[in-house]
């Protein structure tokens, strides 16, 4: 797991500063590749074969070739064995180098045989082409600028900003992250002329001519599983999934929320290896709704392990807020990133270099409440009444919510009355001009018309791609790689080439998977109907005095005034009712948590206002945790 960066002409000096910006990626070596064509800047976070033999760039015998490579590639042994026979010859025990030798097999197509997460450059001398390539789910992330002549790439936004290039807001990506709540959905950033490498998408940089050519490589309805309707089956894929991701010669811990996704990982990490010493980390915020304890600790004492958790306070938020903003380098909804920040955080003061986490498991099981009202809408469709009243009738007994109606009334709703709604309900504190000059843009979720659409949505376009920006900026912020089982592409084709009702069962989400994991997990968590994860009482910190006084200073300041995405008149009155009850709490914190983003972001990266941020008494920072016996814990609670 590491950093990557580069660009087409000489200059060692620029790509040393580029590296640096993102040290924190990779703080165990580095190492750059200059000629007359190409700067190649490689941050190192070692994992696999801890020894010199694993230095990057790596070159292949001959030299011809030239790899830069952030990731991890699980089945990289099986590919050697082929690869061996063959008659490829190996110096290392990484996976980087057999990355190498397929390139040289296989050419661009070696990505089909790779399983894991990547953002790689080959370097490919003889043709003078520059091979970039991004994982199937976009895992990793990679980065680029390209204006005519200059070609820039990075794992991070930060290096990139390391060259002479305008800095200019995407006013198109900030509306839709302002009005429909998008972020990640395409391959524009909140920089105008940076662009994402989209995932299961390769790039060719032509050297010569400076042509480039971006081409789609994977794409999960093409590999859908005929029959698949095998809960047990699908058990096998995920326990195979986190055996591959426990590969390491470092330690591996695990994310627990106390939710069904990351107490499969754990308690599959225990069947996996009886005897491995398991660390867990986790959130905790005691008498309040979102707290989990108690599913935590019941993980924990099934599989003896050695249990960490921290309990973050407004303060400590306010404290890390630059830097917080300076990890994510684009905008971001809510409080929650802060709580993954912080997890990584404690997994770093333990000691540990790999996580495994349970991201991604929502949007290919079906684990989000409103998937319910495409469901409906589906069976609303093919006019299986009957049917769409039983699903009502479970849910609302489970949950006591009508709520998946809501997204069934939207889902019917025309487009046309879809923005009136918003325009004067949901968003009604953004300019008019703002959303006039962007009225042509769209969020596709409000086209879909079946479940399997929504869920391949939600796992391409509306929210894995921010959930993962999120864990990967978190995690290697903290110098910590972050593996994600429920993304093994195995996994994924199998879960979504399942019939509807395997998905949604009787008002029960990732019905097959709670199905697989039937003695497995303890049935508490089993039937756990509610959805929590790494959540933050963002409510309540909202609330908080220092919190209160922060936010009106910002929206207060000439700086918010004077933006013209909205009325600052209309964002403080929101405010001010939040404050006193007068608004629906929810939803109003959200949009105003949009705002302040913005701005935040606007004033850090765009207009280069660093330590511009009003910040209370430093929290005092927790020592390094010790190392505990299995069934003990390690809480900080420290504000």
């Amino acid at each position: 797991m590491c950093g990557i960066t580069g660009f087409n002409w000489k200059d060692a000096k620029l790509l040393q500063n580029m590296c640096d910006a993102i040290r924190h990626r990779g703080p165990d070596d580095e190492g750059a590749y200059v000629d007359d064509s190409v700067s190649l800047g490689h941050r190192r976070l070692s994992i696999l074969d801890l020894s010199e033999k694993g230095h990057q760039p790596m070159y292949s015998e001959n030299g011809d070739l030239v790899l830069i490579y952030n990731g991890e590639v699980y089945n990289f042994l099986e590919i050697k064995e082929d690869l061996l026979e063959k008659g490829h010859h190996f110096n290392s025990r990484t996976d980087t180098e057999v990355i190498l030798h397929s390139y040289q097999e296989y050419g661009t197509d070696c990505v089909q045989h790779f399983n894991g997460m990547w953002a790689f450059c080959i370097y490919d001398k003889t043709k003078q082409t520059l091979f970039l390539s991004r994982d199937r789910f976009g895992i990793k992330p990679l980065y680029y600028y390209y204006d005519g002549s200059s070609f820039i790439f990075a794992s991070e936004i930060k290096a990139i900003l390391e060259h002479d290039i305008p800095r200019k807001e995407n006013r198109a990506i900030i509306f839709d992250y302002l009005y429909y709540n998008l972020t990640d959905h395409t391959e524009d950033t909140f920089f105008e002329g940076i662009r994402r490498l989209m995932p299961g998408h390769n790039l060719v940089f032509d050297l010569r001519n400076g042509k480039m050519e971006i081409n789609r490589y994977y794409d999960v309805h093409e590999r859908l599983v005929e029959g698949a309707n095998d809960s047990d089956r699908l058990r096998e894929i995920f326990t195979d999934a986190v055996r591959k991701r426990l590969i390491a010669d470092v330690p591996v811990g695990s994310c627990l929320s106390g939710g069904i996704d990351s107490s499969s990982i754990v308690v599959t990490m225990r069947k996996v290896d009886p005897d491995a010493l398991i660390k867990t980390f986790s959130l905790r915020f005691p008498d309040m709704k979102i707290d989990e304890t108690v599913y935590q600790k019941e993980i924990s004492e099934m599989v003896s392990s050695v249990s960490h958790a921290v309990t973050p306070e407004p303060s400590e938020l306010m404290r890390d807020l630059e830097d917080l903003f300076m990890t994510q380098e684009e905008p971001f909804s809510g409080t929650s990133v802060y709580g993954q920040y912080r997890v990584m955080k404690l997994a770093q003061d333990s000691g540990i270099k790999v996580l495994l986490d349970g991201q991604g498991a929502d949007e290919v099981l079906a684990g989000y409440h409103y998937f319910h009202g495409y469901y409906y809408y589906e069976l609303l469709k093919g006019l299986d009444i009957p049917h769409l009243m039983k699903e009502t009738n479970n849910y609302y007994s489970k949950s006591g919510s009508l709520s998946p109606l809501t997204y069934l009334l939207l889902r019917a709703t025309s487009a046309g009355m879809k923005k009136l709604i918003y325009n004067h309900r949901k968003v009604p504190f953004l300019s008019q001009q703002f959303i006039k000059e962007n009225q042509g843009r769209k969020d596709s979720r409000w086209h879909l018309s079946s479940l399997d659409e929504a869920l391949y949505e939600s796992l391409m376009v509306y929210s894995l791609p921010h959930l993962l920006r999120f864990e990967d900026k978190n995690s290697m912020r903290f110098s910590i790689e972050s593996r994600v089982p429920f993304l093994d592409y195995r996994f994924v084709e199998y879960a979504f080439s399942m019939p509807s009702e395997m998905k949604i069962h009787e008002g029960v989400t990732k019905y097959a998977f709670r199905k697989a994991m039937e003695g497995e997990l303890p049935q508490s968590i089993l039937s756990r109907y509610d959805k929590i994860g790494f959540a933050t009482p963002e409510q309540k910190w909202l609330q908080e005095k220092s919190m209160i006084e922060l936010m009106r200073d910002i929206i207060a300041s000439d700086s918010f005034r004077s933006r013209d995405f909205w009325n600052a008149e209309l964002v403080a009155d929101m405010y001010n009712r939040m404050l006193t009850g007068e608004s629906s709490g929810i939803f109003v914190g959200t949009e105003i948590w949009r705002c302040i983003s913005v701005e935040l972001w606007m004033r850090l990266y765009i207009e280069k206002q660093r330590s511009s941020l009003p910040v209370p008494v430093q929290a005092p920072v927790p020592e390094p945790l010790a190392v505990l016996a299995p069934g003990e814990e390690a809480v900080e609670t420290l504000s």
